[in-house]
């Protein structure tokens, strides 16, 4: 089921200007998929606004009321799973350049060339997308023609409108003086208007909260909470890395496949030369979590969707383990000095602890590691090989969930939180259980520590 929530128009509002501010993360499916949109209950042929994915990986505009029907769609391909977006479509039917009655801006930059076009605003428009009792916003689904289009696998962060202003992107966001990224500014001075609100605020809260107390209602789905967010990126699964069979879900910290075959591999979206990280993770039956190679050796058996197991080719410097608790490291079975707390069910945790300082990794369960390992002491452990690591999977049928720091173990539209936090000394990230001395999360505040 398609999470979306949605709440019905409060108010007669018919505004000449209006603004929508948001942070995504997550990519085209080559589907049609509905990111945010208005529509009416009753008349959904005729009075729908919002902006969806087009199935060539574009992104679209599209308003029509009675007399007017805008298209916009970007000439940019939104393909990339690991970073989040700053979008902002401000709407001014005042002006008299028509072009600049509907002004779309992307991390900051505005919007001026489109794969496709259409504009028939004329001056001092009203807009009519609120104006009824069944006019209905909802982020998660857009409906054409009173069809809806659903959004799946995708994070959204701060998400305002704007009833009855017209404001730029630089009210919600700045370029970074030092990196010359475009940056959040999390509480902008803008006023909301009797339809607007905020929402999503590092939270999965349906509270409006720009005090207007326009709340949302789940309509479907359930709103997980992570720490991921637009000023700090968690590592997650990659799949632009060709996975054959395999699918993803939960912002692509969930990797599953639904029929059995050779293992495909999969790595995750960050990887580092030094430093040292922890993660989670949850195992179906026959899956496997460990390390791998991220450049260098044979990237392309250790990345690329080839067939094998975690750690089986020496070649590429990969170590795993099965749900089993068979452990393979660099082409060697080292099950028996390695490992002895058996199986790992799906109520257990699998810890994995990286530590690139010392080149090794570390195995444990529930929080105990294995074999009188320490990684905050350095004892015990797999030695590592190669340079660059990331977190890594192999999956032949079933799950593989992995908690960089986001604090649950999301499964399907399952919230599985964390029962009882462990300590961190980092303070970046949720886990489980404690996170060793000295480590961090995989994520890009953690890259810095």
């Amino acid at each position: 089921m398609a999470t979306s929530v949605g709440r019905n128009s409060g108010s007669t509002a018919t505004p000449t200007k209006a603004t929508f501010s948001y942070w995504l993360k997550g990519q085209d499916s080559g589907a049609q998929q509905g990111i945010w949109g208005w529509h009416r209950g009753n008349d959904a042929s005729n009075y729908w606004l919002g902006i969806y994915y087009s199935s060539n990986g574009s992104m679209y505009f599209n308003w029509k009321q009675s007399g007017l029907s805008v298209t916009l769609g970007t000439t940019q391909k939104f393909r990339d799973p690991a970073a989040w977006g700053h979008h902002v479509l401000a709407i001014d039917t005042t002006l008299g350049t028509a072009a600049d009655r509907v002004k779309w801006y992307i991390n900051g930059e505005r919007v001026t060339s489109f794969e496709d076009s259409l504009d028939t605003i004329s001056q001092n428009t009203t807009i009519l997308n609120w104006s009824n009792a069944q006019d209905k916003m909802e982020i998660g689904t857009w409906y054409q023609n009173s069809s809806a289009h659903n959004l799946s696998n995708h994070s959204i962060s701060h998400f305002h409108m704007i009833d009855g202003l017209a404001y730029d992107a630089s009210a919600f966001g700045s370029t970074d003086s030092t990196t010359g990224e475009w940056t959040i500014n999390t509480g902008p001075s803008v006023t909301y208007g009797n339809e607007g609100g905020f929402w999503f605020k590092d939270d999965a809260a349906l509270t409006d909260r720009s005090g207007a107390g326009n709340n949302f209602t789940l309509d479907g789905g359930t709103l997980i909470a992570i720490e991921d967010c637009p000023s700090n990126i968690f590592a997650s699964w990659n799949p632009l890395i060709s996975n054959t069979g395999a699918n993803f879900k939960n912002s692509n910290y969930r990797v599953y496949r639904t029929s059995a075959g050779n293992y495909r591999r999969i790595g995750c979206t960050i990887g580092a030369t030094s430093g040292k990280y922890y993660a989670e993770y949850s195992l179906d039956a026959d899956q496997w979590g460990g390390v791998c190679l991220t450049n260098g050796g044979d990237l392309e058996r250790t990345q690329a969707g080839s067939n094998g197991y975690m750690g089986e080719y020496s070649a590429d410097k990969s170590v795993g383990i099965r749900q089993d608790g068979i452990v393979y490291s660099h082409g060697a079975n080292v099950s028996s000095a390695q490992w002895n707390q058996g199986t790992i069910s799906g109520s257990d945790r699998l810890c994995l602890a990286l530590d690139l300082d010392n080149k090794k990794c570390f195995l444990g369960k529930n929080g105990t590691w294995s074999s009188s390992s320490n990684p905050a002491t350095n004892t015990g452990g797999i030695s590592l090989l190669g340079d660059s690591y990331t977190f890594a999977a192999a999956t032949s049928n079933g799950n593989c969930i992995i908690n960089t720091g986001n604090g649950n173990f999301a499964d399907g539209n399952t919230a599985n939180l964390i029962s009882s936090e462990g300590t961190n000394a980092s303070g970046i990230g949720k886990f489980e259980y404690d996170v060793p001395s000295g480590f961090t999360a995989l994520c890009t505040k953690g890259l810095n520590e």
